[in-house]
């Protein structure tokens, strides 16, 4: 029988790649796409539907905020795995494929598409991108002796099992929120490389100072909120 695989793509004005990212996602593995515009002001959305997507909408601003969109969705669908997928056209959403292989080959919980170990286009992951997740990984082996090495946002997990993390982050936190839960859980969580490349546009985290001091900070503070609860 073939598995139910939902990808869900939260974006922000993304009309010059969401076109481009749906289309590269492999339909033989892929049963719907997800799109939540993210309170877009371009025509993210209408670009999306005409692609095929399934088009929700929450206007609150926030990675986490669209995710948990594009989860309360998925919760009337009840996919075996959901996929998350920026829509910058950065990650290569024909590598679906193989991010997913492990959790049917192998019942992974979750798996996380590693940029660092994998193969990043010169210039596309930002140095304090790179210290962001250097930093963060360190402190989820510190704390729970789970070894990650990214907190790449394609990334691939079983249904029930993001279910169960009761997820709550709007914003930056949203990734690291996932990993950590992941760890206290005792999830089986495996990394495997994914290639990577400049994003279409400008990036609304890394691509500015402020952005990357607020990310940097959630992320942080998202960890040691963890370490507590």
């Amino acid at each position: 029988m073939q598995q139910h695989i939902l990808v869900i793509i939260p974006a922000f004005n993304e009309a010059d790649s969401i076109e481009k990212v749906i289309r590269d996602i492999p339909e033989h593995v892929v049963r719907e796409v997800v799109v939540v515009s993210n309170g877009s002001t371009d025509r993210t959305a209408e670009y999306a539907e005409a692609a095929g997507a399934t088009v929700l909408h929450e206007q609150r601003r926030g990675y986490g905020a669209a995710c948990l969109k594009g989860i309360a969705y998925a919760k009337t669908k009840q996919p075996d795995v959901v996929v998350f997928l920026d829509g910058d056209y950065s990650d290569f959403p024909n590598e679906i494929t193989a991010l997913v292989k492990p959790i049917f080959e192998e019942d992974v919980d979750l798996v996380i598409g590693s940029r660092i170990i994998g193969n990043a286009e010169p210039g596309a992951l930002l140095p304090q991108a790179r210290f962001g997740n250097w930093l963060a990984t360190r402190l989820i082996r510190l704390f729970w002796n789970y070894r990650f090495t990214d907190l790449g946002p394609f990334r691939a997990v079983k249904f029930d099992k993001l279910l169960s993390m009761q997820m709550q982050d709007q914003t930056f936190g949203w990734t690291v929120e996932m990993q950590v839960k992941a760890a206290k859980m005792k999830l089986h969580c495996v990394e495997i490389p994914v290639s990577y490349r400049k994003r279409i546009g400008t990036s609304k985290i890394t691509g500015t100072v402020s952005g990357t001091v607020k990310a940097g900070y959630k992320i942080l503070f998202t960890i040691f909120k963890l370490l507590v609860t």
